[in-house]
């Protein structure tokens, strides 16, 4: 039996909750110019939404669209502050009550996880599921195709009402999520929301919890739309690859990245969150390398230094540290 939350809106848009999510918003956005106007009348502002809120006349107003590379372009939608100031009150309240019901090993946006975990977790799989590399190794690696802008958000919304009850929240959620689309309406999270990191975990929780209690994967992880799947036995993964593209496209309405499904071997090389793993070792991605120094050309700071120092520090990485180094002791 799925047991259901016992949310209050009434919290969620309480004046303290709000004031709540606004000092974990305003952190390190205090020079935005739209930060600083909606501050200049914080409490007035608070009040005025709360009103809207209460009185359900709160809408969600448009984006701002524009485009990165990192290191793909990506396309970011951004919401006024006072949408986003909603999107971490949402956030404040939903993720607590959300985080039991994921898999430990989901990795992406998650207190206490994140990608250096991520890493741990696959050498620990490896590990465990070659018996300490004395069998050959085999690991599905798969990415899925258009992840944000393929979310359904009819899908969405039936995920919720398996566990939350309360209808004001879910008219708080319709006007979030309904506030944007992709491809056509009623498709896709926008990549700039807080909100969204939160719901694709959601999406997807239904897929974890697919490979860990009906395909019986015990060496599964995923970070974000990014998972992989390590067994001895590579008949295993090729007939499971089927059982779970057919799971995504009927159940979630996704696909895999045709370009980016493999099943090779451990001790080949698995390149997986900007790092090639091999049995005792794991190099930096040549892709991941290159970004690197041409961000270290471009934007030559301690603080860009320290950062990749600390990263190389997860892999066998030395000769590139000294690189670093040295650079930085030649421009001294």
């Amino acid at each position: 039996m799925i047991k259901t939350f016992h949310l209050v809106y009434d919290h969620i848009i309480s004046v303290e909750n709000l004031l709540g999510a606004w000092r974990e918003f305003v952190r390190g956005k205090r020079h935005k110019r739209d930060v600083q106007e909606f501050e200049l009348r914080l409490m007035d502002n608070i009040l005025d939404l709360r009103r809207d809120l209460v009185a359900k006349k709160y809408q969600h107003g448009p984006y701002e669209f524009f485009r990165i590379n990192d290191p793909k372009p990506r396309d970011i939608h951004k919401a006024t502050v006072r949408d986003r100031l909603v999107h971490h009150a949402i956030y404040r309240s939903l993720y607590w009550f959300y985080h039991p019901t994921f898999i430990p090993d989901s990795f992406s946006c998650r207190l206490g996880k994140g990608t250096h975990r991520a890493l741990d977790r696959l050498r620990t799989f490896a590990y465990a599921a070659s018996q300490n590399h004395s069998k050959t190794l085999w690991v599905l690696k798969c990415d899925i195709r258009k992840f944000f802008a393929s979310i359904d958000q009819s899908i969405l919304f039936s995920i919720f009402r398996t566990r939350i009850t309360d209808p004001d929240i879910l008219w708080l959620l319709h006007q979030v999520v309904n506030s944007f689309h992709s491809t056509q309406v009623g498709i896709g999270l926008p990549l700039g929301n807080l909100t969204s990191q939160l719901l694709v975990n959601v999406y997807l929780n239904e897929f974890d919890q697919f490979v860990k209690r009906e395909l019986k994967e015990k060496y599964y992880l995923r970070y974000a739309d990014d998972f992989v799947i390590l067994s001895s036995d590579k008949i295993w993964l090729e007939n499971g690859l089927t059982i779970i593209q057919n799971f995504l496209e009927n159940k979630l309405k996704l696909q895999l990245h045709p370009n980016k499904i493999s099943i090779k071997t451990f001790a080949s090389g698995i390149d997986y969150l900007g790092w090639v793993h091999f049995p005792d070792h794991r190099v930096l991605r040549t892709t991941t390398k290159r970004r690197m120094f041409k961000r270290l050309r471009e934007s030559p700071s301690t603080e860009t230094r320290q950062s990749y120092l600390g990263l190389l520090g997860w892999g066998n990485a030395k000769r590139l540290r000294e690189q670093i180094i040295q650079k930085q002791a030649e421009k001294c």
